[in-house]
């Protein structure tokens, strides 16, 4: 595909944000992409769009990977192995999945954005992280001009992080995932709000696919549809603070939600956080703060991305003035 000049990046992201680049182009093949790289050094690397705040103009190459294809590469008695390009829509892919009855990523429906992504951000949800469903991905190195396969531990997995997000960020192109799956499926239930919406399904004896559609129901009646409000899902991470931290808190706020973590952490919820902290529905102009889940940041429509930043740095030190606890952004900024 030819490098367009001068266009809106409105489309590419979910914030609905128009911010210009001076080029653009989509590659299709591992090929188009290393021709491109060769060409031209990129100022910004697309995927899905569903994960980025766009704060300023993009002066120079903006490139979207576009890289689809879905195959199955091997499989055993227990488990079928699932390639899938790093354009392939997320949604998508589960959806493909399931439709086929290989479990692992129904407790991850819905989530916006393409594969490639998927293991930047180790997705995750209802008690399930793409770690757990990981078995390797194939990366371009941009310093070496090379492909080199990631196993699990190669990718450094943490709660919302990888390398590919921290130690080594912006150096590789994800080009596919391979994901292992299971052919008899093992369903993960324990989420309380999963379990609450089954009963009230009236599924006594759930599926891949009823969990699916639960976690389906359970988003849509939190989170804001992306095509409807601009938005990026969860913009700042669920913070976790050691044991000491925690009881001090929770003397002070008995009521405050927590969850164990490793290491004898605790993770709160940070939702609930910047609600205590009277952020909940907030707006200013067309930035806000969603009104049925306080995690969410939008644009009602033309918020640029450096007024809905402010509001972000607001939150977080509110929420830190309030309960001595830091929030970090899920969301990455250019």
């Amino acid at each position: 595909m030819s490098v367009q000049k001068n266009i809106s990046l409105l489309p590419y992201n979910s914030f609905h944000l128009d911010v210009n680049a001076a080029e653009f182009v989509s590659v299709k093949t591992r090929e188009e992409l290393r021709d491109h790289l060769n060409a031209q050094e990129p100022k910004l690397i697309l995927g899905g769009g569903s994960n980025i705040l766009l704060t300023r103009k993009v002066d120079g190459l903006v490139l979207k990977i576009g890289i689809r294809g879905i195959e199955e590469v091997k499989e055993d008695n227990a488990y079928i192995y699932v390639r899938a390009g790093a354009g392939e829509p997320w949604h998508g892919f589960v959806q493909y999945t399931m439709d086929r009855n290989w479990g692992g990523l129904e407790n991850l429906s819905l989530i916006p954005g393409d594969v490639g992504a998927a293991p930047i951000q180790n997705i995750g949800a209802y008690g399930v992280e793409l770690k757990d469903v990981f078995y390797e991905l194939e990366a371009y190195d941009r310093k070496e001009k090379k492909v080199f396969t990631f196993g699990v531990n190669d990718c450094q997995f943490g709660y919302r992080d990888s390398i590919f997000k921290s130690a080594r960020k912006g150096r590789y192109i994800i080009l596919n995932v391979t994901f292992i799956l299971h052919k008899n499926p093992v369903l993960n239930t324990h989420y309380g709000a999963i379990r609450e919406e089954l009963k009230i399904m009236g599924v006594k004896s759930p599926t891949i696919q009823d969990v699916s559609r639960a976690v389906i129901k359970i988003r849509q009646s939190k989170l804001p549809d992306p095509a409807v409000i601009g938005n990026a899902g969860s913009f700042f991470k669920n913070p976790v603070v050691d044991q000491a931290k925690f009881l001090s808190l929770s003397e002070k706020y008995p009521e405050i939600p927590a969850y164990p973590h490793e290491d004898q952490s605790v993770k709160l919820a940070a939702g609930w956080l910047i609600e205590q902290c009277g952020w909940k529905g907030y707006r200013r102009g067309d930035a806000g703060v969603h009104v049925n889940q306080a995690l969410v940041l939008v644009n009602y429509g033309k918020a640029t991305g450096s007024e809905i930043f402010e509001l972000s740095e607001k939150i977080s030190k509110s929420v830190y003035k309030k309960f001595g606890v830091e929030l970090d952004r899920e969301v990455n900024v250019f």
